[in-house]
C-alpha cells in the first residue's frame, strides 16, 4: 500500500526533478495525414519555433497538458501521494501559463520564475496514429536555458531522490546544472536518479552520459534502445552486463514485456500490467519512473516499486495524453499486492 502524505514546502519532499518544461499537444492522426508530415513513426525529432508553428495549426483538436518527460513523472508521483518539486523554464506566455497550471494542479511544487525575454515555452507537438504510436516532434525553446543559478538549492537539499532529465543533456549551461544539483544532493546523503531520454540523444553525449552514470547516477531509467546505444553492445544481455558494473539500481523497459529490474546486481523481469487496449504509448516510460521513484522514496523495495511503476505505465497507455485522468493511488493500491 502507498499512503497519502500531506504536501508542504516545508517538509522533505520525496522527488526533486530538473527538467524540460515542455507543453504536449497532442492530437490524433490518421495514416494519409501522417504520411505527409514525412517523419518516421515513433521518432522524436527536433525542430526550430517556424516548423511548430507550423505543426501546432495542423494539430486541431488537440490536447494541450503540461508536460516533458521528468516533469510527468512528478505528476505522477504528486497524483500518488507524494511531495514533489520540479525545476524548469518557460516563457511568460500564453503556453508558459499552461504549464504553470497544469504542473502545479498536480500537486507538484513549481517556482522557477519564467523568462521575460527569449524563445517561447517549449512544445512537444505528439502525434497519434491509430496503432497507438505516438510521433514526437519538439520545439525546446526556453526550456533549455536553464542555468546553475535557476537551481533552487534548498529544494534539491530536501529531496531524498534527485530526479534528472537526459533531453537537457545537449545544453552546456544546463550540464553544469545538472552537475552541481548531483553533487549537492550527494553531498546531502541523497539518492541521483537519471532518465536516459533518447537514444539519439544517448548517442549524442554516450562518453560523458557513460562517465554520468558511472560517477553520479544511483538509479537509472532506460529503454531497450537506450541502453544499448549507451553500451554500443551488440544485444540487450550484453548492455545490461555492461550496466550492472556502473549503477547500483537500474530499470530497462521492454514495451509490451514488461520491464527488466536491475538490483543487488541481479535482473528481475517485471511483468507488464494491461488495463485495456493500448491508444496511445505517450509518458507510458514517464509514469513507471514516477511510479518506482514512488515507491523507493516511500522506502518500499525494488521489486514492488517496479511493480508500482509498471501499473502506472500500464493504465497511461489506455488513454490519450502523459497525465492520469484517473485515480492513481486507488489503482494501485488495488493492484500492488497481485
Amino acid at each position: 500500500m502507498i499512503d497519502k502524505t500531506e504536501k508542504t514546502i516545508g517538509s522533505s519532499f520525496d522527488v526533486v526533478g530538473i527538467g524540460n518544461a515542455i507543453v504536449d499537444v497532442v492530437t490524433k492522426v490518421d495514416e494519409s495525414i501522417f504520411k505527409k508530415l514525412l517523419f518516421n513513426k515513433g521518432s522524436m525529432t527536433l525542430i526550430n519555433e517556424d516548423k511548430a508553428e507550423e505543426l501546432y495549426k495542423i494539430a486541431s483538436n488537440s490536447i494541450q497538458k503540461s508536460g516533458g518527460s521528468v516533469a510527468n513523472s512528478l505528476a505522477c508521483i504528486s497524483q500518488l501521494g507524494g511531495n514533489a518539486g520540479f525545476i524548469g523554464r518557460v516563457r511568460n506566455d500564453h503556453l508558459g501559463e499552461i504549464f504553470t497550471e497544469e504542473i502545479r494542479k498536480s500537486g507538484t511544487i513549481f517556482e522557477t520564475p519564467a523568462s521575460s525575454d527569449g524563445p517561447s515555452t517549449a512544445r512537444c507537438l505528439i502525434f497519434v496514429t491509430p496503432d497507438a504510436q505516438r510521433t514526437m516532434c519538439t520545439y525546446l525553446g526556453a526550456s533549455v536555458l536553464i542555468e546553475p543559478q535557476d537551481l533552487n538549492l534548498s529544494l534539491v537539499r530536501k529531496a531524498k531522490i534527485l530526479y534528472l532529465e537526459g533531453y537537457l543533456w545537449d545544453n552546456p549551461a544546463a550540464k553544469k546544472a545538472f552537475i552541481k544539483a548531483a553533487e549537492i544532493s550527494k553531498r546531502a546523503g541523497r539518492k541521483v536518479a537519471l532518465s536516459l531520454s533518447d537514444s539519439f540523444c544517448v548517442s549524442r553525449h554516450r562518453k560523458s552520459f557513460i562517465n554520468l552514470v558511472k560517477d553520479h547516477i544511483d538509479i537509472l531509467f532506460a529503454n531497450e534502445e537506450e541502453i544499448i546505444s549507451l553500451y554500443e553492445a551488440p544485444t540487450l544481455n550484453i548492455a545490461i552486463e555492461e550496466l550492472k558494473k556502473n549503477c547500483e539500481l537500474a530499470v530497462v523497459t521492454i514495451g509490451k514485456n514488461g520491464s527488466i529490474l536491475i538490483s543487488n546486481n541481479k535482473e528481475i523481469n517485471i511483468e507488464p500490467f494491461v488495463f485495456g487496449e493500448a491508444i496511445d504509448t505517450t509518458g507510458a516510460g514517464d509514469l513507471y519512473a514516477g511510479g518506482f521513484l514512488k515507491g523507493i522514496s516511500s522506502g518500499l523495495n525494488p521489486i514492488k516499486s517496479a511493480k508500482i511503476g509498471s501499473i502506472c505505465a500500464g493504465h497511461i497507455v489506455t488513454q490519450l495524453g502523459s497525465r492520469s485522468n484517473i485515480d492513481l493511488l486507488n489503482l494501485v493500491n488495488k493492484h500492488i499486492n497481485t
